[in-house]
């Protein structure tokens, strides 16, 4: 998944006509490290969908802009449109991963 070092990079992305999710983590969340051992499974399941990461720590604007308010945080985007927001605490098992990305 790639990791997002610019606010332009995360703009132009959310507003492709693709379903883009992005994952909003920092380096000292053991939750975030949680998702990270099973996430790789989930995004080889949803070709559809493109995966990326952004720090929240590093990017707070754009963190605070899209509501981001616990990590990890999993949110999808098309045409500049948030379609979803998986909350962090229903972010941290893999079935209410892939329920969150079933229903969208």
């Amino acid at each position: 998944m790639e990791r997002l070092q610019s606010a332009e990079r995360f703009h132009d992305l959310v507003n492709r006509d693709q379903y883009t999710v992005i994952k909003f983590d920092a380096t000292w969340c053991p939750d975030c490290k949680n998702m990270d051992r099973f996430i790789g499974e989930i995004i080889a399941e949803n070709r559809d969908k493109d995966f990326y990461a952004i720090d929240v720590e590093q990017f707070q604007t754009v963190a605070e802009e899209n509501a981001v308010m616990g990590i990890p945080i999993l949110l999808v985007y098309k045409n500049g449109v948030k379609l979803g927001h998986l909350h962090s605490k229903y972010a941290k098992t893999p079935v209410r991963v892939r329920e969150y990305l079933e229903s969208l």
